[in-house]
């Protein structure tokens, strides 16, 4: 008396490969968010900071917000906030520019982008998975 798993199996070969092309849509290959922090400048609040931000996803985004981690000089988190960087069309550069209150430009170290609490538009999960980062600047962007 011979089992034969082939129909098993089978099924359960079809069902990762499904999973898998459901993760894969998430962010095509090629498919990038490119933020981009382009200056600190001091303020009349505290320091107006400036981002790039060009949308290479598969589809428009039409609100995005991004939670940010601000470190201090002793490398430690001094706050955490999130900014609307509000719609982002495809293929098209944007630049928003916030300004932090009672923040210094010169006690920030470093920038994490630690989610993107709302993404509307792409794919769910395109945002992070698609994210590059950069810095025009000596403080480092990391997403």
């Amino acid at each position: 008396m011979r089992k034969t798993l082939g129909p098993l199996c089978a099924g359960v070969f079809a069902f990762s490969a499904n999973v898998g092309l459901a993760q894969d849509a998430a962010a095509p290959a090629g498919a990038t968010l490119n933020v981009e922090l382009n200056a600190l400048a001091p303020s009349q609040k505290g320091c107006m900071m400036t981002f790039v931000a060009e949308n290479n996803l598969e589809a428009p985004v039409n609100k995005i917000s991004f939670e940010l981690a601000f470190f201090n000089g002793k490398n430690t988190v001094d706050r955490i906030t999130v900014l609307d960087f509000r719609d982002l069309p495809l293929g098209k550069k944007r630049v928003r520019q916030f300004d932090m209150p009672n923040v210094k430009c010169e006690d920030v170290s470093r920038i994490l982008i630690n989610d993107t609490p709302v993404c509307d538009g792409p794919a769910a999960g395109a945002c992070m998975k698609g994210l590059v980062t950069r810095s025009q600047i000596s403080v480092p962007f990391e997403g």
